[in-house]
């Protein structure tokens, strides 16, 4: 090969390498693998869980938690959470990505709406209770393994039943709350952790006391924040509600008169209204009367308890005289 040929074979490999070279800095700086700091769209996927982890803790009852759920509360609890973007809640209202929700409390799992449910809700048979959709709604996943829902689920025990409340009046004729049992409502303490002696709670200081210096004007007014008068009246001479009318009550017979039908719980109750039976019966009426039929779970702020008595105690021409100090 003579010196020409040698020549033009350096030549070609010196180009070559010339032009991967640029090749190679020209890709580099055409295209970047610069991650984004942030993914555009999170698809949550729930966690398996663990061999031998503990099982989820129990639902609180949800019986219990309907007493004090708020419907308005609730709407606009499903478009902080976003049940709006996948649902419709009006009367003849259509299907979206999922069904129409009115009147869903007390139909029947996964079937009608004109919806095709998955095989795994339209395979659980029976009727949406209060029980089954505050499991649903606390792990959709986890309540039917398979659904197209891929909510992860609502995670505040009050806002589940906030939810479920404000289902509950998409209804011409809205099912009843479930009244909580007393053992719902006295539920055994948990035991003490690592083997620890719980402390004490302190003792709540006795309704004479508390009387002396209890406000009817607060009482009044927390007859109103807590939903009193929504069942009772409390004028002379009012009619009576879904409950008794209140006017003089401190006093009277326990679960007689008022042209009302008392519960055969409250009737076991013998004597009158003290001051002390109104004070039990104010903090867990279901405890004090078994089967009553009020569904109001009680006032726990002793002080509260107190302002409301001072109140029923002032409905009267000749309130009784308080407890001698």
């Amino acid at each position: 090969m003579d010196s020409m040929e040698v020549n033009k074979v350096i030549a070609a490999v010196l180009t070559a390498g010339i032009v991967f070279f640029l090749a190679g800095f020209i890709g580099d700086n055409l295209v970047s693998d610069t991650r984004p700091k942030q993914v555009a769209f999170k698809v949550e996927i729930p966690e398996t869980p663990k061999a031998g982890a503990p099982a989820p803790a129990a639902l609180p009852p949800i019986a219990v938690l309907l007493a004090k759920a708020d419907p308005a509360r609730g709407e606009d609890a499903t478009k902080k959470v976003g049940c709006i973007a996948c649902h419709t809640f009006t009367e003849g209202g259509k299907n979206g990505i999922g069904p129409n929700l009115y009147g869903v409390v007390g139909e029947p799992i996964g079937k009608g709406k004109d919806y095709t449910f998955s095989t795994a809700l339209a395979g659980k048979g029976g009727n949406w209770t209060f029980a089954l959709l505050n499991e649903w709604l606390a792990k959709p996943a986890g309540f039917a393994p398979g659904t197209k829902m891929t909510f992860a689920g609502v995670k505040d025990d009050q806002q589940r039943a906030d939810i479920i409340e404000y289902l509950r009046t998409l209804s011409k004729n809205p099912e009843a709350r479930p009244t909580p049992t007393a053992a719902e409502l006295n539920p055994p303490p948990p035991p003490a952790g690592g083997g620890k002696e719980a402390a004490a709670a302190p003792a709540e200081p006795s309704i004479d006391t508390l009387l002396a210096s209890a406000d009817p004007a607060a009482g009044e007014s927390a007859t109103k924040k807590l939903g009193c008068i929504a069942c009772h009246t409390f004028n002379q001479d009012g009619k009576n509600g879904l409950g008794p009318n209140l006017y003089g009550i401190v006093g009277e017979p326990i679960a007689e008169g008022k042209g009302y039908t008392f519960s055969s719980g409250l009737k076991a109750h013998q004597g009158k209204w003290t001051y002390d039976e109104l004070n039990k019966w104010l903090t867990k009426p279901a405890a004090f009367a078994p089967g009553t039929k009020m569904t109001f779970v009680g006032v726990p702020d002793p002080k509260v308890r107190a302002d409301v008595i001072a109140y029923l105690r002032s409905l009267s021409p000749n309130p009784q005289p308080l407890p001698a100090k």
